[in-house]
């Protein structure tokens, strides 16, 4: 069972992740908290009802069978049950409406935690809570990316922690990692995974070498230039057909200048592209169309893990000591990695020497997203949490990414976490690192 939390971190991390949603949407008109009815994103004003739902239904209903405060909550907000399309057409309630209700949810969630310690029971679910809410933070991040609104604005005090590693500059090569069995997937052990982390269990990896940084804009420029998104050599059927269909020459918010140069769409801001930055906004066709025209691979999940996770003192062994980051048990910060989003961006991709992996492996954790080359599928033994649509209704179909991106919140990712998109996906921070043949 999962570790309890004083009831005062709970509430701290709830408090946290409520600015947070709230920031995201603060300087939005009526107009733009609905948005245009596009496939990969969700109207914003459903969306921030949605968090609020999902506490109150998983947490509040569950532990103490509450009725709903806001009379439709389900038929709403349920987003097992009300298709993607219709959430445009929703009598949805007013943006006051619906903070008034994410503020009752909230003020409950913290009143009734009346000891200094949560049950194991609490402590699951308002972690299950909480770190939903961080997840549709990164989406309505997309969101605001995907429909070219104002960067959000986040605290300028903690965003100039960052300002140390925004040029650092590019960090080519490989790395060797050894082969042999390693244990893929978290360990029970007190702190809280989702149900697709579930359990560590044994394979055996052949020895590879991984880059140690993530492709950067430079090398996927030279990519674009030798013809790369016109030559059919470089795709699989899937990957043509979408690069056909879509008619891509260069990655999403790309903005070509002229003689072979390139902006970069930030939010509502055109940028210089930066040439040591990660590669983002790339999808799984691209990345593996890269991959054929450089003579590399994307790494399989377990050789993913087993860079940014293995620790060569336990190699083989049970593996109950891997690490949980990269560079050991203490937790993320602006030294490690470019997480939490105050950087509202990525940076080089030479920053964050700090958070090395045991191999010598850069920002495992943070800046972007990195597509794998394995398919979403459960672990052995899989049951599903409470949150039942969470992973089981996506296996089969996704890609599996890692790693976490600038604006993916701290206290979520670990080396475990996997992430699932399909594979024609863009809005997405992600980008790719690759192994040698």
């Amino acid at each position: 069972m999962i570790r309890p939390l004083p009831s005062s971190e709970l509430i701290a991390a709830l408090r946290d992740a409520r600015a947070r949603t709230l920031s995201l949407v603060a300087d939005l008109d009526a107009e733009q908290l609905i948005g245009p009815k596009l496939e990969i994103v969700n109207p914003p004003l459903w969306e921030i009802g949605h968090i609020a739902w999902f506490y109150e239904y998983f947490v509040l209903r569950n532990l103490d069978g509450r009725p709903r405060s806001l009379p439709d909550a389900d038929a709403l907000y349920d987003s097992s049950k009300v298709a993607h399309e219709r959430r445009w057409h929703l009598p949805l309630p007013s943006l006051g409406e619906t903070l008034a209700y994410l503020a009752r949810v909230e003020q409950s969630l913290s009143e009734r935690l009346q000891g200094d310690f949560a049950s194991e029971a609490e402590t699951q679910l308002y972690l299950l809570g909480i770190y939903h809410e961080d997840m549709h933070g990164e989406a309505l991040a997309y969101t605001r990316q995907t429909l070219g609104y104002a960067a959000p604005a986040f605290s300028e005090d903690k965003a100039s922690s960052y300002a140390n590693n925004e040029e650092a500059g590019p960090l080519q090569g490989d790395v060797e990692v050894p082969g042999g069995r390693f244990w893929l997937g978290a360990f029970p052990g007190g702190a809280f995974v989702f149900d697709n982390e579930k359990w560590a269990h044994p394979v055996e990896v052949r020895p590879f070498r991984i880059a140690r940084a993530p492709v950067s804009n430079a090398e996927f420029l030279a990519f674009i230039e030798d013809g790369g998104y016109r030559q059919r050599r470089f795709w699989d059927e899937a990957g043509w057909q979408w690069r056909t269909e879509a008619a891509a020459e260069h990655p999403a918010y790309w903005v070509p200048q002229g003689g072979g140069r390139f902006a970069v769409r930030r939010f509502a801001a055109l940028e210089p592209l930066a040439s040591h930055q990660p590669v983002m906004h790339v999808n799984w066709y691209e990345a593996t169309a890269w991959c054929r025209w450089a003579g590399r691979r994307l790494p399989s999940e377990a050789e993913w893990e087993l860079a940014a996770a293995g620790d060569p003192d336990v190699l083989g062994k049970t593996g109950a000591n891997k690490r949980r980051y990269p560079w050991g048990d203490a937790l993320p910060s602006p030294i490690h990695a470019n997480l939490d989003g105050y950087a509202l961006g990525p940076r080089d991709v030479g920053a964050y020497p700090a958070g090395d992996s045991a191999w010598g492996c850069r920002q495992m954790l943070g800046n972007v997203w990195e597509w794998t080359a394995s398919r979403f599928e459960p672990y052995p033994g899989f049951s599903p949490d409470a949150y039942e649509d969470y992973s089981a209704p996506w296996f089969g179909s996704r890609m599996v990414l890692r790693g976490g991106s600038w604006a993916t919140r701290a206290r979520l990712i670990t080396t475990t976490y996997r992430n699932f998109f399909t594979p024609d996906r863009r809005d997405i921070f992600a980008s790719f690192r690759t192994v040698a043949l």
